[in-house]
């Protein structure tokens, strides 16, 4: 038996039932919206089950599902070495979105990584503290400024309304996921040049720990595989 974890609720949910629908597979909540079952029609031997995107990572690590949907962005960000637990089945096209770093857009002399670099050091020595970045993306972050030698920073644990960090003056700068820019531009915010982070989209992952042969012999089905 295969355990598939699809996220539990909105348009999300709703694309990924489309995509699986048109490989041959109907999924269905059971019951009530509150249910967190479902159903699978037109293959055996896989059981539906409902959660948020973000407990798909770790229940995928933990063996405690087999199969799941989510962002690509919350596996990397949730799994470290990700790899070691999880493999790729489909990039499924839909649920875009960028991790981005972006900053004050009145902040003219700030237009490159190297620049938010520069500003980062003049902003400890004038201040006392590092630049605060607010962001829910530690991980993927940390490593991102790490690799762009970006030093003189701090992250700001942010799990919702991130872009309104700034005009509420609990950070500097952010890290969040964008996908049109809209929600940056109105709280007057542009994206660092080089600062996209991880370009995002749902995912079909597979557990490292599941059996191989189920998990083959449903990618068939779903023709991912030969």
């Amino acid at each position: 038996m295969l355990k598939l974890g699809v996220p539990s609720k909105g348009r999300l949910m709703e694309q990924t039932f489309d995509w699986f629908a048109a490989r041959g597979l109907r999924l269905s909540r059971s019951g009530s919206d509150r249910e967190y079952a479902g159903r699978v029609d037109g293959a055996d031997g896989v059981q539906l089950v409902l959660l948020s995107a973000g407990e798909i990572p770790r229940e995928l690590a933990a063996g405690r599902i087999q199969i799941g949907v989510t962002g690509s962005d919350l596996v990397r960000e949730k799994l470290p070495g990700w790899r070691s637990d999880v493999r790729e089945l489909a990039a499924m096209e839909f649920g875009h979105a960028d991790l981005v770093l972006a900053v004050p857009a009145c902040w003219t002399d700030v237009e490159t990584l190297d620049d938010l670099a520069a500003v980062a050091t003049a902003f400890r020595r004038a201040h006392g503290f590092r630049l605060r970045i607010a962001t829910k993306y530690h991980r993927l972050i940390r490593a991102f400024l790490s690799e762009n030698g970006v030093a003189d920073y701090q992250l700001v644990d942010s799990q919702g309304a991130t872009e309104g960090t700034v005009a509420n003056l609990t950070a500097e700068a952010i890290a969040d996921i964008t996908s049109s820019g809209a929600t940056l531009r109105a709280n007057h915010l542009k994206m660092v040049d080089g600062g996209l982070v991880h370009q995002s989209q749902a995912t079909l992952f597979a557990a490292n720990s599941a059996d191989p042969a189920e998990v083959d012999r449903l990618a068939r089905h779903l023709g991912l595989a030969g």
